[in-house]
């Protein structure tokens, strides 16, 4: 194959390790190893096979989750790429993906290995410091860059004329040098590039194996698909990597750009010919202009599409456009992230973005009398300004939102972490935003991922609390919020009883391990507590499956299907 993309887990030797990972997947279809892999593996895999060229996604974090036996290194050496491609977008990866790229290059010694994502972005210098990484594009599109650089090893390019002029490439020279290439390549439309959902298909039929592209544990009971509708950001919320003004530093992304109204209605049809579940439209699309968002609608209307179509909004939406999407969609849902019911807080971090919650209120309300299936509110804890006292206050405010009566409004709450965004305003000021930063570079936040427990894996505290007290924090407000939601029949008494044993158990092993670090100990290499820690770092602040949307009784379009895999066996 031309490129054979690796997706790593978290920590690589996550199996051999004893560490609690902490509630920090809690709220994102993942487990702790982070196995989602991300969409620019379809989007790269599309536009490289468009140009003839031969691609495999292998989702190493799932099927080291999945089957114990799986060994990384002899599958690696079964493999026979030209070039692998490993993504670090999200820094909880920073440990697994150069362990990863380090046992890629023991096995295929000749072959490039190549890093890209956002995170690669702001470390591309740090990482080609490590002998086993060659190359890091750098951007958040990097497909046009990525084949030109194929084509040009493909073409025996040893040369450093032939690598100087491929766009935002970060490479070595012939005498060892880091260079730098111009950054240059910023894409103002993203319709040259589609997900294409038929892909998994036909690498699952060409490589025998359906688990290696799968998006996450357990999608083929929740087949959830996500379609990017811009990038970039017009925002300056002050936690995030990819606010308007990282972007305009770090990917050198002035403002948002979107896909047409029409391109991005095309992708939701290819999916929904073919699945039945939940198609995620992550952004906000009213960033693009209200013109903008209703065309978009009336696009996927005029398609036919009857999923159940979800948007992420950034501020409160109006209620009129609400309406406009009643009206035209089949079946649709939302979600907001106010992050807390604190005026202060919420401000502070959200600037322009910060909204009251009378309007919250009001819009949620009238969105209520409309058909949609879900809409979800979602909280967070370790913020500027953010005290215990406040997070306590928030979930009480949740107990306001159950009093509407509606269980399809929903509430959570989880902890900000492991890691704060590099290139965030707040990790490139901490002191600034009242933060104090505990790792800076890329082999520092490596070290902190095979720490004990995530009380000692999180790479700051606040003025307003300490690591300590951001677990304490973390835990109160889950068991309070888990108990306001058995209490308005949000969840069942069973469900709700072992969240609440998940929680206490967590604080109990949280209690032995810094018992055991105080004495000396590395509790991360005893064995013993690998099976009781595992069942302590997932679904404790709250049941995962209540992230997931009503599931179908065929989730999934068999027969179209099947002709997409005849095909690739024809092929």
């Amino acid at each position: 194959m031309d490129l054979l993309l690796l997706h790593p887990p978290s920590v690589y030797d996550f199996r051999e390790k004893s560490i609690l990972y902490g509630p920090v997947s809690d709220m994102v279809p993942s487990s702790v190893m982070f196995e989602l892999y991300p969409i620019g593996f379809l989007t790269m895999a599309g536009y490289l096979q468009e140009r003839g060229m031969e691609v495999r996604i292998a989702n190493v974090a799932l099927r080291m989750l999945t089957d114990k036996r799986f060994d990384v290194r002899r599958f690696l050496a079964r493999q026979k790429p030209r070039m692998i491609g490993i993504d670090l977008h999200w820094m909880p990866h920073c440990h697994g993906a150069i362990e990863i790229a380090r046992i890629a290059k023991e096995v295929h010694p000749d072959v490039p290995v190549i890093f890209g994502g956002l995170s690669s972005t702001y470390f591309h210098e740090e990482l080609l410091a490590y002998p086993e990484i060659d190359f890091v594009l750098r951007g958040d599109s990097t497909e046009p860059p990525l084949h030109q650089l194929l084509l040009a090893l493909q073409g025996g390019a040893t040369g450093d004329d032939a690598l100087a002029d491929i766009p935002n490439l970060t490479w070595r020279d012939a005498a060892g040098k880091v260079r730098i290439n111009p950054l240059s390549y910023v894409p103002q439309t993203l319709d040259y590039v589609d997900v294409k959902p038929e892909l998994l298909i036909e690498m699952a039929i060409r490589y025998r194996d359906l688990s290696g592209v799968l998006p996450f544990n357990g999608w083929l009971r929740n087949p959830t698909t996500m379609v990017l509708p811009l990038k970039g950001c017009a925002y300056e919320c002050i936690t995030c990597g990819s606010s308007a003004t990282t972007c305009s530093h770090m990917t050198l992304r002035k403002k948002p750009v979107y896909r047409s109204p029409a391109n991005l209605a095309d992708n939701l049809a290819a999916i929904a010919r073919l699945s039945r579940g939940t198609i995620v439209i992550p952004g906000d699309l009213l960033q693009g202009g209200l013109r903008y968002a209703r065309a978009a609608i009336d696009e996927i209307a005029a398609r036919g599409v009857k999923n159940d179509v979800m948007f992420e909004f950034f501020d409160v939406p109006p209620v009129d456009f609400l309406r406009h999407i009643d009206a035209k969609l089949h079946k649709w849902s939302f979600e907001v992230s106010p992050e807390s019911h604190d005026r202060k807080v919420r401000h502070a971090l959200e600037g322009q973005a910060g909204y009251e919650n009378e309007e919250m209120e009001e819009m949620l309300r009238e969105a209520l009398k409309l058909r949609c299936t879900r809409i979800d509110v979602f909280y967070m804890i370790g913020l500027q300004h953010q005290t215990y006292e406040s997070v306590m206050e928030t979930v009480d405010y949740c107990e306001r939102l159950f009093q509407f009566g509606d269980k399809r409004l929903q509430a959570f709450i989880s902890p900000m972490g492991p890691f704060l965004d590099p290139g965030s305003q707040i990790f490139e000021d901490p002191e600034e935003f009242g933060f104090r930063k505990l790792a800076h570079t890329l082999e520092e936040h490596r070290q902190l991922l095979v720490q004990p427990s995530w009380e000692h894996i999180l790479n700051y505290e606040t003025e307003w609390m300490t690591r300590a007290r951001l677990v304490d924090a973390t835990y109160d407000a889950a068991e309070r919020l888990n108990e306001l939601k058995r209490r308005y029949g949000y969840i069942s008494e069973q469900r709700a009883k072992a969240v609440a044993d998940g929680i206490s158990g967590a604080r109990a092993l949280r209690e032995r391990l810094n018992a055991a670090m105080a004495n000396g100990g590395d509790p991360t290499a005893d064995p013993k507590l690998r099976g009781e820690i595992a069942r302590f770092s997932e679904s404790t602040v709250s049941d995962k499956q209540e992230l997931f949307w009503q599931r179908h009784l065929f989730s999934f379009k068999l027969p179209a299907i099947a002709r997409v895999a005849l095909q690739a066996l024809r092929g």
